[in-house]
């Protein structure tokens, strides 16, 4: 297998952090999304969405999109096990990944390309085009974090991780939510006695890449 990764990137740090936790080496070659690599071949045609991380299988096949390089990765590595190891423990840290994702990661993901100027003209991932910044998306990103802050805090005083006891996808993509909201200079967490001790047990994890690129 090869990972095609740009270490930088949001979605490339969830899948490392995640080979991290099971101590898993991937032969990796990284793409410089700065200067646009990935609408060059031979990249252009692997992968025609032009986004990172994306995985080369022994047989070619190529798999895009982070959970779904995650979801192959525990199959053909099943310990430790991040995705659960039952159809309970399965749905509800599928349950809880797509709410992090949906209301928190994806909305300041957008946050920040309608922000930083990197991304002018790149405000959708994978595309070179004249769609501009949006100051609203800025905000309505922010104020959809707030509102996932207020409903998960509760939850978080009465389990150590977001699915329990034990770590899974979802606190990695909650991780990089946090990650992500700094980029945007939001101090709300701090608000929040159970999501801060969250973040700080995620930082600290000797898997998290970010403490790599400091």
């Amino acid at each position: 297998m090869k990972l095609y990764n740009f270490t930088p990137a949001a979605n490339a740090l969830r899948v490392e952090m995640f080979l991290n936790e099971k101590s898993i080496n991937l032969e990796t070659i990284q793409v410089n999304v700065r200067e646009d690599e990935l609408f060059k071949e031979p990249y252009k045609s692997m992968n025609p969405f032009n986004c990172v991380p994306f995985l080369e299988l022994e047989d070619g096949t190529i798999i895009t999109e982070t959970i779904s390089i995650c979801r192959y990765i525990e199959e053909k590595y099943p310990d430790p096990v991040l995705f659960g190891s039952n159809a309970k423990e399965r749905a509800l840290i599928d349950m809880w990944n797509r709410r992090i994702e949906l209301d928190g990661f994806l909305p300041l993901l957008h946050s920040v390309r309608n922000k930083t100027s990197f991304f002018k003209g790149k405000v959708i991932p994978g595309t070179r085009n004249e769609i501009c910044q949006s100051p609203e998306i800025v905000t309505r990103g922010i104020e959809m974090f707030k509102v996932l802050l207020d409903r998960i805090d509760p939850h978080l005083s009465k389990n150590k991780f977001i699915s329990g006891d034990s770590l899974s996808i979802a606190d990695i993509t909650g991780h990089f939510m946090f990650n992500l909201s700094k980029i945007l200079k939001i101090d709300l967490v701090e608000k929040y006695e159970n999501a801060s001790r969250w973040k700080l047990e995620l930082e600290n994890r000797p898997s998290n890449p970010i403490n790599n690129l400091i």
